[in-house]
């Protein structure tokens, strides 16, 4: 069992806080997706040789930008038959870097109650920060109500849940798309997962391509929901969707990369060249983050 996570993040330091990257190899040998799925995600995304950074790598890679990043891996074990990344070597990798990586976790719906007890341990006993979930990997609707028991501990234990949403590049060119279906990261259906549960912080991940106005929507309508910006170049942004964030949604649109798969040093060279109000930059980059992780009072109290 690793040490719990306690941050050393001095949050004034930073330049940017990244909401969105991966932990895609244990640095054992172990990959968090099975081989064909993620050659195909390299492909779709144009990432070349050298393999995944290991947690370590990806620190120093961060640390160097003065930046910090929420890192996870994801649990699909019942829909891929493939073994993840534990979440406990995701703690160990931050808890060693812990001036720059911010741990989330990942469980399959799937495990019901097994993953419930899970989820409250991985909290309360290892100081993970938030849980990662995708649906279109993972098989399951968000608003399934067999995964409501997983969002009640998150919501009492006051963490965030960050979805994948839109069309992915896991599986996409593979015959049947890997057998990846994107119909469940549809971002409408966490439309009643905010309902349900209306003091849990929710993240819509990236522009949700097809369906960019159901995340629009949902975030503008929903108090806790915000929207990262990950997996895109800023310049394939939908318009609404720069509009959004230029102004209702301002307070709640979220710097993300994607890395490994798209670098931030790659995001942000696009971001500059956006049309972003150079006061509504900062909170993209920064700000929200630092509310919708709940940074402020985490960081000043793991300092103290």
């Amino acid at each position: 069992m690793p040490e719990p996570y306690i941050s050393r993040i001095d949050v004034a330091s930073l330049t940017a806080i990244d909401v969105h990257t991966h932990a895609e190899t244990d640095g054992c040998g172990h990959f968090s997706l099975p081989e064909s799925l993620r050659a195909g995600a390299d492909r779709y995304f144009g990432v070349e040789g050298g393999g995944p950074p290991d947690l370590d790598q990806l620190a120093a890679y961060y640390r160097e930008r003065r930046m910090a990043a929420v890192v996870f891996t994801v649990d699909a074990e019942s829909a891929l038959g493939h073994t993840r990344i534990a979440n406990e070597a995701v703690v160990e990798g931050a808890s060693r870097n812990a001036d720059v990586l911010i741990p989330f976790a990942s469980i399959d719906p799937a495990k019901g109650r097994a993953g419930v007890r899970e989820a409250r341990r991985l909290v309360e006993e290892l100081g993970v920060r938030g849980f990662k979930f995708h649906p279109s990997v993972q098989a399951f609707y968000p608003n399934d109500r067999a995964a409501y028991p997983l969002y009640e501990v998150l919501e009492e234990l006051g963490v965030p849940a960050l979805f994948h949403s839109g069309q992915t590049g896991i599986g996409s060119g593979l015959p049947g798309g890997g057998g990846i279906r994107l119909k469940y990261s549809n971002p409408l259906h966490l439309d009643d997962v905010a309902v349900d549960f209306p003091d849990l912080t929710i993240v819509i991940a990236h522009p949700s391509f097809p369906w960019q106005d159901e995340a629009l929507a949902v975030a503008s309508h929903k108090p806790k929901v915000y929207i990262d910006l990950s997996g895109w170049s800023p310049k394939y942004f939908p318009p609404q969707l720069v509009r959004y964030a230029n102004s209702l949604l301002k307070h709640k649109v979220l710097f993300g990369s994607d890395f490994p798969l798209i670098s931030p040093d790659r995001w942000l060279a696009d971001f500059d060249k956006l049309d972003i109000k150079d006061e509504v930059r900062p909170m993209i980059l920064k700000d929200n983050a630092v509310a919708a992780l709940g940074l402020t009072g985490a960081v000043l109290e793991s300092a103290t």
